[in-house]
Formats: C-alpha cells, sequence, structure tokens
C-alpha cells in the first residue's frame, strides 16, 4: 500500500510540475503570437487550397491561386517578423526536449537532449518563405501541398514546444491525420534537412 501511496504521489507531483512549465510555454509562445494573425492566415490558406483543388475548370482555379497569392504574402511576412521578435527570447527559456514524453525540468537535467526554439522558427520561416517565392519552380498544385506541410510542421513544433514531441504528433494525427514522418518527408529539401539537423542535435 505504501509503495502504490508513493506511485500516486510522484505521478500526481510530475503532473504539476509538467502542467506548469506547459502553461508557462503556451503563455511565452502565446504573448508572442498574439501581436500577428498568423493562426487565422494558415486557416485562410489552407482552405483556400482545398477550394483551388476542388474546383473543376483551369480558370476557376487560377482564379483562386491568385486570390491566395496575398494571402501567402501576409503569412510570409509575420510569420517572419514573429520568429525574429522569438530570437529575442532567452537560451534557458527556449530550449526544448528531445525526449518523446514531457518530463519536468528535462531541459535542465538533460540540456544535450535539446534543441533551440528560435533556431527551429528560423528554419520554418525560411520553408514557408522559400515555397511562397517557389524557388523550386514547383506546379500551384505541388506548391500547396508542400506549404500546407511545411504549415503543419511548423504547428507541430509549437505544439511539441508547448507540450511536447508525443502531444504534438497525437494532435497532428487527430487534426489532420498526417503522421510527424509525412509531414517531414513532405516539405522542402532544404527545410527537411535544417530541421532533422536541429531536433537530432546536430
Amino acid at each position: 500500500m505504501d509503495i502504490l501511496f508513493l506511485a500516486i504521489l510522484l505521478a500526481t507531483g510530475t503532473y504539476m510540475l509538467n502542467a506548469k512549465e506547459q502553461r508557462k510555454r503556451i503563455a511565452l509562445l502565446g504573448s508572442h503570437l498574439a501581436n500577428y494573425q498568423i493562426e487565422k492566415l494558415m486557416e485562410a490558406l489552407t482552405e483556400g487550397y482545398l477550394r483551388a483543388l476542388g474546383e473543376s475548370t483551369d480558370e476557376r482555379r487560377n482564379q483562386i491561386w491568385s486570390l491566395l497569392s496575398t494571402t501567402e504574402s501576409q503569412l510570409t511576412e509575420q510569420f517572419s517578423r514573429f520568429a525574429a521578435e522569438f530570437a529575442k527570447v532567452s537560451e534557458a527559456d527556449a530550449r526544448v526536449s528531445r525526449l518523446s514524453m514531457a518530463i519536468p525540468f528535462a531541459e535542465k537535467l538533460f540540456p544535450a537532449l535539446t534543441f533551440d526554439m528560435r533556431k527551429a522558427l528560423a528554419i520554418h520561416a525560411r520553408g514557408i518563405a522559400h515555397v511562397v517565392q517557389n524557388t523550386g519552380h514547383l506546379a500551384p498544385r505541388d506548391r500547396a501541398y508542400m506549404m500546407t506541410a511545411e504549415l503543419f510542421l511548423m504547428q507541430h513544433t509549437c505544439h511539441w514546444f508547448c507540450k511536447s514531441r508525443a502531444i504534438a504528433t497525437a494532435r497532428m494525427l487527430a487534426r489532420h491525420q498526417t503522421p510527424h514522418e509525412q509531414l517531414v518527408a513532405s516539405v522542402s529539401a532544404e527545410t527537411r534537412n535544417a530541421y532533422l539537423t536541429l531536433i537530432k542535435g546536430g
């Protein structure tokens, strides 16, 4: 009975510490995101892509692609400014545990098993900008697919920062039916290489 009581006490303490740390991270990220309309622009863009892809005529699709270009430019500009602003956060507050599950004070206990959220956001900002600029000369359909992957992978990183890698991956599966591995495989090669190097501790 004593062992069971201690186990419950330990589990409760761990949960409470994790919840406290996660609230702090959510507040930090949210305080920076509050200055922008990134989430609203992302939603408008992904919904617009689906509408364009669902059109039966090239003329109508091209009209929607043209209208979406303004939203893409706004999102690129806002996310770049957001990443630059977040880059001013202290290193201690920007460390993210590479462990799958949340462990209290993991960033301090296992500093070698962390990555820098500031660098991750910079990678995502460059990736989004490159797709919008279409440096790979992709067809509209392929570019929309890659842009969606870039946005979802960035969203995964934000969930990872706020909660944990496992929760971020579970949310992607629940909301978008997309495994983390598929997101990584679907972004640009530049984003993929930089992202994997960062999260693997390179």
